[in-house]
């Protein structure tokens, strides 16, 4: 088993490599300019490589871009083989990155969550306390309220 500096370094290479191959080598329109390579995750004995991306478009070019790199799994296999001059040339799988979907949820909620504050800063525009403005004793109070239970007590 490798140890995982070298599995990071390799990582790296094909997360490289591919890129690299995609924006200059691979002639199929599917994987135009708008395919990004976001991350590359190698197993532990360096057999096999995760390829995380992001195409910026619809479906349907969402679609087109993961068959694209799945025919080009084969040519991109070889080109990191050639790269990395290991032993065994990592099998590559290619998987959508989740992350501009997650960002674009916590967006949402972070929207939700101002217009809320916002309603709630409006609603409390004119209102009183419901005890004191400020709940909390200070020092010279302490002979105040000593002296209020004293007399309650009797």
């Amino acid at each position: 088993m490798a140890d995982n500096a070298r599995a990071k370094r390799l990582a790296d290479l094909i997360r490289e490599v591919v890129a690299q191959k995609l924006q200059r080598g691979i002639k199929d329109p599917r994987l135009g300019s708008h395919v990004t390579i976001t991350d590359t995750r190698v197993t532990g004995d360096l057999r096999e490589a995760t390829v995380f991306y992001t195409v910026y478009g619809d479906d349907e070019e969402r679609k087109a871009a993961a068959a694209g790199l799945e025919s080009a799994k084969g040519i991109l296999r070889s080109e990191v083989g050639r790269a990395a001059g290991v032993k065994f040339t990592p099998t590559l799988s290619f998987v959508a990155d989740a992350l501009p979907d997650t960002a674009r949820t916590i967006e949402d909620l972070l929207d939700k969550a101002r217009q809320s504050d916002a309603k709630v800063r409006e609603a409390s525009a004119g209102a009183a306390y419901a005890g004191d403005a400020d709940p909390y004793r200070k020092p010279g109070e302490e002979a105040d309220d000593e002296a209020e239970t004293d007399d309650a007590a009797e």
